[in-house]
C-alpha cells in the first residue's frame, strides 16, 4: 500500500536501524494516546516529553547527522528522512515541527567548512539537543538583502552580535541557533552559531499560540568567536538558500502525513454513519469527495517520494531536483489543503469536535503553503525553470527509485545558487506518450496546448513582471511538472492502471481551473486567453472504473487505521 499506516509498518527498510526509528516513533505516539496528544494540544504543552525520548532513542542524531560525524548508523538519508518527516507529521504538526526546524538549524553547519561546529553538532545531536535557524526578521521576512542582524569586529579577532530575528522555532532551548547577518563595515553576509541558552542571548517571546515554541529573539553585544563563524560572503548566501532546499521539502511531507491521518479517521466515521436510511459512503457525492481526497492523497505520495529520488541522484551536473523540490514545496502542500477540505466537506460538524484528529489537521494543514510565503515564493522560482523544460530538452540519465541506505553528501555542497535557468531536463512528454489511459492522453492534450501558447503567445516584458499573471501560469505549469513525476512514479511502484486514470481524472479538472483562471487576468493577451479555452476539457468519465476505484482502493480503507485512545 502506498499510503502510511503506522500499525503496518511494511515498508523495505534497508537497515534494522532505520526500522528501529520508525517503530519506535510509532511506539511513542501510540502509548501517548490520541486523549493525551489533543489535550497537549489544546493546553499548548511544550512537548519535553517527546524530546527527552527523542535524546533518550538517539533519534535525531540517527536521523540528521551526515556519515563520518556519528555512529555507524547516522547517515543524512533523505529517502529515511521523508518517512520520519511523515510519520511525525501523521501525529502532530508540532512534533514534526521541532525536528523540522532542527533541519534548517543544522544545514548552515553541515554545509559549512567549520570542522569545530560540525563536532560540536554531531555531539549535541547525541546528547539531544534540538537546534534552530535565525534568518527571518520582524521587518523584513526572510527577506536576506534586508538583514539588520550585524556583527561588530572588536579588534582581538572576536566579533560581537546584535539585532533580532523573528519567527525562529525552537530559540528557547536551541544549542545551536545558526544566524544569518552581515559584518558591519564590509556589508558581507555571515552566517554564525550562538546558544540560545547564554546570557546575552534574550528569548523575548513565543510569538504564536501553539505547542510549539516560535521565538522573537534578540542578542545584545554577544560574543563570537572565529570558531562560530559558519560562512562569510556568498558563500553565506548560498548556505541560506541551499538550507531551504534541503530543509523546506519537508514541508510537503508533512502534509501527506497529516492528510493521511485525517483520510483514515474521515472515512471511519463517514462509513459507520446512516443518514435517510442509506449509509453516508452510499451517496454519490461523498464517493467523488472521497475518490478525489483518496487519489490526491496518492498522487502527492507519488510526487513527493519521486522528487525525492531526484535529491538523491543529484550532482553539480544534474540539478533537476531545483525545479521538482519546488514543486513538492508548493504544490503538495496546497494539495494537502484540498485532501482536507474534501473530507471536510464529508464529515462536517464531526470535524470540528474537540477529540478528533481531525480538529487539528483542518487547522494545521493551513500552516505548511504558508510558512515563508512557500506558494508564492516557489511559483516565482518555479517559472526560471520553464523555458529549458519545454523547448530546450536533453539526454539525461534515468534516475532510479533511491531508498537504499546511502549518504546523500552532495546535499551539503551544492555549489552556487546562480545558474537555475540553465538547467535542462529530460523531455517530459516521452513520460506522457508511455501511457495510453484516456485521462493521462487529455491531459497531454492539455498539456500540448499550455506549451502552444508559451511558444505562439509568450508572456511578454510587462507581464513578465506581473507576479500575479505569474502566478497564474506557474499554477498550469507546476502541474504538468507534478504529474510527470507522479507518473514516472506510478511506474516504478506498479500502482493500478484504474487508479492511475482516476488520480488523472482530478488532475485535467485541475488543469481546466488553472486556464480558467489565467483566461480571467487582466493581464492576459486575447491570443492567450484563446489558448485558455482550448486547455479548458473534460476528464473522460467511466463509471465502471470509479466503481472499481471506489471498492478496491477508496473504501477499503475504512478501519484500516484508528490511533490508540
Amino acid at each position: 500500500m502506498i499510503l502510511l499506516n503506522p500499525k503496518q509498518l511494511d515498508r523495505p527498510y534497508p537497515d534494522h536501524r532505520s526500522r528501529e526509528v520508525m517503530e519506535k516513533t510509532v511506539e511513542f505516539f501510540e502509548a501517548k494516546g490520541r486523549r493525551r496528544l489533543k489535550d497537549d494540544d489544546r493546553d499548548r504543552t511544550w512537548y519535553a516529553d517527546f524530546l527527552e525520548w527523542v535524546g533518550k532513542e538517539r533519534l535525531f542524531a540517527t536521523i540528521c547527522t551526515p556519515a563520518g560525524y556519528g555512529a555507524p548508523d547516522s547517515r543524512w538519508d533523505t529517502w529515511r528522512i521523508c518517512e520520519f518527516s511523515e510519520l511525525l507529521a501523521f501525529y502532530g504538526l508540532h512534533y514534526w515541527y521541532t525536528w523540522q526546524v532542527s533541519v534548517l538549524g543544522l544545514g548552515p553547519i553541515w554545509m559549512s567548512g567549520n570542522e569545530d561546529a560540525k563536532r560540536r553538532a554531531a555531539a549535541l545531536l547525541e546528547d539531544g539537543a534540538i537546534f534552530a535557524f535565525g534568518l527571518s526578521e520582524r521587518a523584513h521576512g526572510a527577506d536576506l538583502y534586508s538583514s539588520e542582524m550585524t556583527l561588530t569586529p572588536v579588534g582581538d579577532g572576536s566579533y560581537r552580535a546584535n539585532g533580532e530575528k523573528y519567527y525562529i522555532g525552537n530559540a528557547n532551548r536551541a544549542r545551536m541557533v545558526s544566524t544569518f547577518g552581515v559584518l558591519e563595515g564590509t556589508g558581507d553576509y555571515v552566517f554564525f552559531v550562538a546558544d540560545s541558552q547564554h546570557e546575552k542571548f534574550e528569548c523575548i517571546k513565543n510569538v504564536v499560540n501553539t505547542q510549539s515554541y516560535v521565538a522573537h529573539f534578540a542578542l545584545h553585544d554577544y560574543p563570537v568567536r572565529e570558531e562560530d563563524i559558519l560562512a562569510r560572503g556568498k558563500e553565506a548566501w548560498n548556505v541560506a538558500l541551499n538550507t531551504v532546499n534541503v530543509g523546506k521539502f519537508n514541508l510537503g511531507w508533512a502534509s501527506i502525513g497529516i492528510a493521511t491521518h485525517a483520510f483514515y479517521e474521515a472515512i471511519q466515521h463517514a462509513a459507520g454513519r446512516r443518514l435517510y436510511g442509506m449509509s453516508v459512503t452510499d451517496f454519490p457525492h461523498v464517493k467523488q469527495l472521497f475518490s478525489d481526497a483518496y487519489c490526491r492523497l496518492v498522487a502527492m505520495k507519488l510526487m513527493g517520494l519521486r522528487a525525492a529520488d531526484y535529491m538523491r541522484s543529484a550532482s553539480a551536473e544534474d540539478r533537476r531536483y531545483l525545479l521538482y523540490n519546488s514543486v513538492v514545496k508548493m504544490k503538495v502542500t496546497t494539495q494537502g489543503e484540498d485532501v482536507i477540505d474534501h473530507l471536510w466537506d464529508v464529515i462536517a460538524a464531526k470535524g470540528f469536535e474537540e477529540d478528533t484528529y481531525f480538529e487539528m489537521a483542518a487547522r494545521d494543514i493551513r500552516a505548511l503553503p504558508k510558512l515563508e510565503g512557500t506558494v508564492h515564493v516557489n511559483i516565482t522560482l518555479i517559472v526560471k525553470f520553464m523555458a529549458n523544460y519545454f523547448f530546450n530538452a536533453q539526454e539525461c540519465a534515468d534516475v532510479p527509485q533511491r531508498s537504499d541506505a546511502a549518504d546523500d553528501h552532495f546535499l551539503f555542497h551544492q555549489g552556487p545558487t546562480r545558474g537555475l535557468g540553465q538547467i535542462r531536463f529530460h523531455d517530459y512528454r516521452m513520460i506522457f506518450e508511455a501511457w495510453d489511459l484516456p485521462n493521462v492522453v487529455r491531459f497531454a492534450e492539455q498539456a500540448a496546448v499550455f506549451r502552444e501558447l508559451l511558444e505562439k503567445a509568450a508572456p511578454g516584458e510587462e507581464q513578465g513582471k506581473d507576479t500575479d499573471f505569474l502566478l497564474a501560469l506557474g499554477e498550469l505549469f507546476t502541474l504538468v511538472v507534478y504529474a510527470q513525476l507522479v507518473l514516472e512514479n506510478a511506474e516504478i511502484y506498479g500502482i493500478d492502471r484504474d487508479l492511475v486514470d482516476q488520480i488523472f481524472d482530478v488532475l485535467v479538472r485541475d488543469f481546466a481551473g488553472f486556464a480558467v483562471n489565467l483566461h480571467g487576468k487582466p493581464a492576459s493577451t486575447d491570443a492567450q486567453a484563446g489558448f485558455c479555452m482550448r486547455m479548458i476539457r473534460r476528464p473522460v468519465s467511466d463509471a465502471a472504473r470509479d466503481e472499481r476505484v471506489w471498492t478496491q482502493h477508496v473504501y477499503a480503507q475504512r478501519d484500516v487505521y484508528e490511533m490508540n485512545l
